[in-house]
């Protein structure tokens, strides 16, 4: 079934998908008049190729994504450091549940792709099955961990034939999406899956 995304603000880059393959990209009318038939997922903000998070392994291995359980006593943020790596000791589960929330977390930060080498079965399993993709990194990144990381860092355009993964952010334009960060993401998709939606 084909499905036809348009965001609010960049009307003229929307993205027909076809399974998990980009059909077409275009204006959002042009592509609605060709494809009466598809259905349409119409979203505020922008339409984006989606995020390279560099910090693949600082986020998936390293740090400690709590169980909303765990809130109370834990917070909601990411634990790094020595208290991270006291729970992700606990044993495999722990540390595949925190890579999973960790997944979770990059994809309603609008992240399609991580960089950096992943060493544990666990987060390379959150990583693979969530559709994200691998990518290498330089040597040198300029900040620090994060899930809204500094400077954010775009995919290349979205390509007819290219898997559809791109993410939706609601903000005016890239400038206000720099600004105000990647927590303004209100929409993932990866492989033409809706994984993340903003409730």
């Amino acid at each position: 079934m084909l499905t036809l995304h348009v965001a609010d603000a960049s009307p003229g880059t929307a993205v027909l998908v076809d399974g998990a393959l980009v059909a077409a990209v275009g204006p959002h009318e042009e592509l609605a008049a060709a494809h009466p038939d598809a259905r349409l997922r119409r979203w505020p903000g922008i339409m984006t190729p989606g995020l390279l998070n560099p910090y693949g392994p600082e986020l998936l291995e390293q740090a400690y994504h709590p169980d909303p359980r765990e809130a109370d006593r834990l917070g909601t943020e990411p634990l790094f450091g020595l208290r991270a790596r006291a729970l992700l000791a606990s044993g495999p589960s722990a540390r595949g549940a925190s890579a999973r929330r960790g997944v979770q977390r990059l994809l309603a930060h609008g992240t399609v792709a991580v960089a950096g080498e992943l060493r544990s079965r666990e987060a390379l399993d959150a990583v693979r099955r969530a559709g994200i993709a691998l990518a290498g990194r330089p040597a040198a990144l300029p900040g620090t961990p994060a899930l809204s990381p500094v400077p954010l860092v775009l995919l290349p355009s979205l390509a007819v034939g290219k898997p559809a993964r791109f993410a939706v952010f609601d903000v005016p334009d890239r400038d206000a999406l720099v600004r105000e960060g990647a927590s303004t993401c209100v929409a993932t998709v990866v492989a033409g899956r809706l994984v993340h939606r903003r409730r």
